[in-house]
């Protein structure tokens, strides 16, 4: 049976960098959360196209059944979404995870969200960790990334300041369900 260890943490916190490293470490499969966004036509239709990264803009539903696919289904590879950042969308069937691997390393904002569709992603992981990282830090990075993805210094702060940070408050309400801490830098 595989294992699947979750990485949770607040927007910009570095999860990407830790989980990929963690993978590695473990000779594991890396699976980001981000495919599970979903795509701007759909939140267009929902009116959720202004908070986008928000709880209610990813497919938990469909990412809680991929790692339960991937725990109780080992026998084939399962292809799973990505996201391409040059986009800004989703991208169907980018990752392969074949029968050959044994560990997961997943990782997401809201892995430790206490909702019942982010409760069901919780279900499926072995462990979850919670990567904390100072503010500051945290707040400066989502600005460069908004930047160096096409928004302007201004509207890249305002961003962060009106959609990224209050996501950061409610991903660190939800710190206390985790295995353990680890620190970001």
């Amino acid at each position: 049976m595989r294992q699947i260890l979750g990485l949770a943490g607040a927007p910009g916190a570095g999860k990407t960098t830790f989980a990929r490293a963690w993978a590695d470490e473990l000779g594991a499969a890396y699976l980001p959360m981000d495919g599970f966004h979903l795509a701007d036509v759909a939140l267009d239709a929902l009116g959720l196209r202004d908070r986008k990264g928000a709880p209610e803009t990813f497919d938990a539903h469909g990412y809680a059944a991929l790692l339960r696919r991937l725990r109780t289904d080992p026998d084939h590879t399962v292809w799973a979404p990505a996201f391409e950042r040059d986009l800004e969308q989703p991208l169907a069937g980018a990752i392969g995870i074949g029968p050959e691997v044994r560990v997961v390393v997943t990782e997401g904002n809201y892995l430790l969200l206490d909702t019942p569709a982010w409760r069901a992603v919780r279900a499926e992981l072995d462990e979850c960790a919670y990567l904390d990282v100072d503010d500051a830090l945290r707040t400066e990075r989502l600005v460069a990334r908004h930047v160096a993805f096409g928004k302007s210094p201004a509207a890249a702060a305002a961003w962060v300041a009106a959609v990224d940070e209050p996501n950061a408050a409610l991903v660190a309400a939800s710190r206390d369900r985790a295995d353990r801490v680890v620190r970001g830098s």
